[in-house]
Order: structure tokens, then sequence, then C-alpha cells
């Protein structure tokens, strides 16, 4: 049953979306007139938060997976007192408006993490729970639970059809995450078509076989029961909740109810009027919030404020409890960085003969992971391949049972309070998770895979540049040189593709002390995402008494030696363990009296934002002859190289074969290189 001032409440939020929609003439109404009953259950009734601090640490957090119903959430975030005035809401989609299309992190107000594509805000929400969890775990202490929230999704049909939450939905059941609470919008009906078209599965079924609960709700009008079920979900401790709510897409539409139609269009003018009438709403005037409406909705703020300090007084007694515990805890939940935490980074002696960047990437992590605690991840079942693991640092995962297969866990067990989380053979999902850690806050979270498989993860990829999230991508196998296994797992176009990505730092190290250096930039770069292409063969680690300092890799690119110290008249330019090979090819060069440049180049981003000045320093206008290698795709090369360079890459698949074969076929050799060396210098002769 639903009472007055309820029913008005749900309303003013329905009408609200709906005439935001209609003046943007843009937008998708449907959703929230359907939707509202249980979004204003689960806000007024469960959801810790306070609207005058959106980023307090021990909030419950909120997605709104389907990202297409933002003027819901707005519409709920201005009822609420967040700072979102009504005048962006009647900007809905415009220029310069707080409610843009689609939810952003960053850009208004109490929006948790930026939705749209489907699916990836629901995986967004288990990393949310895997944080909450294990935070609790590792700094709550008897009669002192600092940490201690729910994270709360609501999902459509087109969200449970993606197969990212597929994934998402399975290990979320295996973790059994009891905090987890899934309000599903099943109105059955998509953008083009009824779910019968495509999606007749038994939803409750299938995360029943995931492990998780679920309760249905028969009609989506009916608070208490929305709220009974909420209830329920809360009560569970070790299973992830789903709730099916039966809803009807443009619920009150004359002409548009149960319909795609109210989908992605807005209802037209006409037919708001008759909305309005059918739910007995005002028709005039548009935007309507009738001060009862406002006056309950805006409680939010005092039970807000009132958590909060409850909270601070719990944190207050802790940290006079557990002092080293809070401190750490807190350094964490601010992103700062503990003193101290990078005391520990090896430096590598030269070595001819080297390590692996993904060895010394091991190394680094490990030594880091000592003083810095919220470095948390793993990757998608290839730890012996990555080499992630955290050592001693426990596997997220339930307790031990006598039936489990343990193989592959590390020796500190597992537990929720484990660092290294095993998210098994699952890249998409691994990538919206990790996400959804680095939004939950108190992790420098990391995701592992090999470099070719990035495709399965480039929707959260590109999601965390958008939302400049603090999230770390180790990814190995980074060239032709996997060798045997071919080209399916060879990557060949990833760098170039990962590079066009706004906001993305991608590093490629050339050796043990550039991936040191490599992992110093990840950890230190809070506001963007950072990709590590590492390689799986041996590179030697360079003899830094003769070249310069790895620390050069900060600026995205830097000279490692000039010949003789004489002005170059050629500069050769790579990354990873193409520095080896320019360098050898160098030394042929010089020994016929050609003066080199060799420049390691591991990142175009970090070099791309230094001064002109440091740029030109680099690479000298007034040297055109430059020779540019990488076992990878040319696309981009050629702005440093310009129009009188060259660059030796890979423009087609590659092969199963042994890797030194491969490197020979497709030219990767000290002879080719100094070939195309001299080619460059007599055409600039030719042409001079």
């Amino acid at each position: 049953m639903t009472n007055t001032l309820d029913q008005q409440c749900i309303d003013t939020l329905r009408f609200l979306s709906v005439d935001a929609v209609q003046r943007a003439n843009s937008g998708h109404p449907g959703m929230p007139l359907g939707a509202a009953p249980m979004a204003y259950a689960l806000w007024t009734q469960f959801l810790k938060c306070n609207p005058g601090n959106p980023d307090w640490a021990d909030r419950d957090r909120f997605v709104l997976s389907v990202g297409h119903g933002s003027a819901l959430l707005y519409s709920l975030l201005h009822l609420s007192g967040y700072d979102l005035s009504l005048d962006d809401i009647k900007a809905f989609r415009q220029w310069g408006s707080k409610a843009p299309g689609h939810p952003e992190r960053g850009h208004t107000p109490g929006v948790e993490v930026t939705t749209g594509p489907l699916g990836q805000g629901f995986a967004n929400a288990v990393g949310m729970a895997i944080g909450e969890a294990q935070l609790a775990a590792r700094y709550n202490r008897p009669g002192h639970a600092v940490i201690d929230h729910h994270t709360y999704v609501i999902v459509g049909d087109g969200d449970l059809m993606e197969g990212v939450a597929a994934e998402a939905t399975s290990l979320a059941g295996h973790l059994r995450l009891g905090k987890l609470v899934c309000l599903y919008d099943d109105n059955r009906v998509t953008l083009s078509a009824g779910t019968d078209m495509a999606f007749t599965e038994d939803r409750a079924a299938r995360f029943e076989a995931c492990g998780w609960h679920t309760v249905a709700v028969a009609d989506g009008n009916d608070v208490e029961a929305i709220a009974a079920a909420l209830q329920s979900a809360r009560s569970q401790a070790s299973r992830p909740s789903l709730i099916l709510v039966r809803t009807h897409i443009g619920y009150g539409s004359p002409n548009k109810h149960d319909s795609f139609e109210a989908h992605g269009s807005p209802l037209g003018v006409e037919e708001v009027r008759l909305t309005k009438q059918r739910l007995s709403w005002p028709t005039e005037p548009p935007f309507l919030i009738p001060e009862p409406a406002l006056a309950h909705m805006r409680q939010a703020r005092a039970r807000g404020q009132n958590a909060e300090a409850t909270w601070s007084q719990r944190m207050q007694a802790y940290a006079l409890a557990f002092p080293d515990l809070a401190a750490e805890l807190q350094c964490s939940l601010r992103g700062e960085l503990p003193s101290g935490w990078d005391a520990d980074i090896p430096t590598f002696p030269a070595d001819a003969k080297g390590m692996a960047t993904r060895a010394a990437s091991a190394k680094v992590m490990n030594a880091m992971a000592q003083r810095l605690p919220a470095l948390t991840g793993g990757s998608a079942d290839l730890d012996p391949s990555t080499k992630t693991v955290l050592k001693g640092g426990g596997d997220f995962n339930p307790p031990v049972t006598q039936t489990d297969d343990t193989q592959g866990a590390d020796s500190g067990g597992w537990s929720p309070a484990g660092r290294n989380l095993h998210f098994g053979v699952r890249e998409h999902a691994m990538g919206a998770i990790v996400n959804g850690l680095a939004a939950h806050g108190g992790f420098i979270p990391f995701g592992a895979t090999f470099l070719i498989f990035s495709d399965y993860m480039r929707p959260a990829i590109r999601l965390a540049a958008l939302m400049k999230l603090h999230v770390v991508y180790v990814f190995t196998h980074d060239s032709l040189a996997v060798g045997e296994d071919g080209p399916t797992h060879q990557p060949v176009e990833q760098l170039a593709s990962l590079r066009a990505i706004p906001g993305l730092t991608v590093i490629r190290p050339a050796d043990a002390n550039e991936t040191a250096v490599a992992w110093t930039v990840a950890v230190e770069s809070r506001q963007r995402p950072v990709l590590l292409a590492l390689t799986r063969q041996e590179v030697p680690t360079l003899d830094r008494s003769r070249y310069a300092s790895a620390e050069g890799l900060r600026g995205g690119a830097y000279v490692l030696n000039d010949a003789n110290d004489q002005p170059p008249v050629l500069i050769l330019i790579a990354n990873g363990s193409e520095v080896a090979l320019i360098l050898a090819a160098a030394e042929r060069l010089q020994s016929e009296g050609i003066a080199v440049r060799c420049v390691s180049m591991p990142s175009w981003d970090l070099f791309d934002v230094q001064p002109q000045s440091y740029r030109d320093g680099v690479l000298p206008p007034t040297v055109p002859a430059r020779l540019a290698v990488e076992l990878g795709m040319t696309q981009g090369w050629h702005r440093y190289v310009g129009d009188r360079g060259d660059v030796l890459g890979v423009e087609r698949f590659g092969a199963s074969a042994p890797a030194d074969i491969l490197l020979r076929e497709y030219g990767f050799t000290v002879d080719n290189v100094a070939a195309r060396a001299r080619k460059l210098l007599t055409g600039m002769r030719s042409v001079g």
C-alpha cells in the first residue's frame, strides 16, 4: 500500500523526470515512470547518505546502472538536498548543466560512477561491495565497526543481458557479498522490443544458481512490499540479493504504457498532459514540486548529518583504541600515499641477460605492497603469467572449507581481508570491478591480463579514463615475442588503440629500472588510470652508468645516449624490448662514423604534456632523420618522426613460431634497423 504523502513524492519524482526529458526533447521517460516507487522506498527508508557531504566514507553506495534513466537520479538528488538545482534539471542534457544525458562521476554531486554502457554499473557495484567487505575485514575491530555500509544498484533488462553482468553475477555470488543489493526494474521492455523477443530466461533461477538470494515483488507500485524485500535483502549476511520488481515502463501513459516507445524518446507534449491527468497530477506548471513532498524528501539531509556525526564519533573512539590502524585507514580513504611508501622499491643492477619486465614488475609490486596497504587487485586467472600476486597478502575469498580446492592460493590464506583478488577468466567483469574499487575509495586497484585481452576490457578502461579513476592495468605478453601462441595471442593493434583513449596513460618500459619508475608514476597518478605494457621475454637491464637514468621515463621520452657527445644526425626511438635493439643498431652505426642519438620513449602520453622546450631537447627539430621502432602498428608514430622520418612496425597479424624467428621475419634485427637508418640518411643527403 502507498499512503498519500508517499504517492505525492513518487509522482513528484516521476514528473520532474518526465518534464526534464520533454523540455530537452531528448531522453528516456519510461524508466522513471515505472521505477520511481522502488527508488523512493530505497532512498527514504534505507539509503544511508549525507547530501551535505556526498563523499562521506561510510555512506551507502548507490549506482544507477540503467544510466539512461538519469532523469530519475537527478530528481532524487535534487529533492534529497544534494547540490543539484532545479535549474540544472530544467537544463537536462544541455551545455553547462549538472544533469547530463547519462550520470557522470565528478560532474554531478552524488553520482558514484559514470553509467550508460549497460552492465558496467552493475559490475562497478560488485567492486564497491568487494571494497566495503575488504576494508571492514581489515580494519574493523570488536566494538569498532567503522566500515559498515551497503551497496545498492538499480538494473534493467539490458544490464542483465550484457555479458559483463553475467561475469560479475557469478563472481559476486561466489564471494558471498551479503551487502550487495540489486533492484531489478523488471519492466520486460528494451529500447526496440519487448523482452520476449530475445530474453526469456528465468532471471531469478539464474541468480539463484550463482548463489544469490532472490525475492520477487509483483507490483512495482507497492512501496510496502518493496521495503519488505529490501529488509529481507539486508538480512542476508552471506548472499548478495536480487529483488525482481515487476514494473511497467511508461507507467500511467495512456498510449505508451508498456511500450518500447517510452524508452528512448520524450512522450510528447500531449502525451505528457494525458499521463499527468491519468495519474491525477496537475498538468501545469511543469517541474512542480509540492512543498510537503519536498519537505519529506529533504529529511535526508538531517538523517545524513546525524548518521555521519555518529560515524565520526565511532571513528574518534577507534582512533583512540587503534591509532595506527585508524591513521592507515584514513590515509587510504583520502587517497593519500603514506610516508615512505616507495622506500623499498628496488634498483636493478646492469645485466646483459636481464629479466622480463613482468618479472621486474612483480618485484616492484611486492616491495611497494608492504608499505602501501591500498594496493589491491588481481588477474583474470593469469597470476603465474602476469606475476601479479601480492605475496603474503592473502586471497579475497570466503573462508576455506574441507571441499575447497585451494590450488593457486597465496600463503596469506582465504578471507575477506585478502588483498589478492581472483577474478577467474572474467576480463570484462575485472575491468568494471576495479573501477568500482577505485570509485569506492580506499584502494589503488590493479587488474592484470595479457595485452591482447585488453580488448575484452576496453569499455571499462574507457570509463576509467572518463571518470579519472586511479586504476593500474598490468598487461603482459606485450608483443609478437609471445612466440608460439600465435596471432590470437600476439598484440599488434592494441597499443595504438589504447593510446587513442583520452586520459589513459600508456607506459611500455624498456627494462627493469624503467619498470620500477613506471610503477611509481602509476601509483602517483591519482587523477587518471595508468596502463603498463610488459614483456614476457627477458630484456637486458641497461647499464645506467653508461646510459641516462631510468627516471627519464617521467618525461615520457628521454635521451639514453648520444654518440661521443656529438650533435646527432640520426635519432633512433623505441620503447619496451625494442630499446635494446636500437642500442645495438646504434653501436654499429656509430662504428661507421654516424652520430646517433638513442631515445627511449615509453609513454607518448607523458611526453605530450611536457613543455615544448623539453620535447625539442629530446627530438631536436633540426634532426629530421628519425627512425622509430616498435613491435606494433605504426599508426601515430609519424607525429614524432616527422614527414622525413620512418617507422619500423608491424602492419599485419603475427604467426606461430619461436620468438627469435618471428623477430627476424618481421625485420626486428640489428641488420634491418641499421639498413633502414642508412636509407634515411641517404634520402636526406639526396634531398639536401
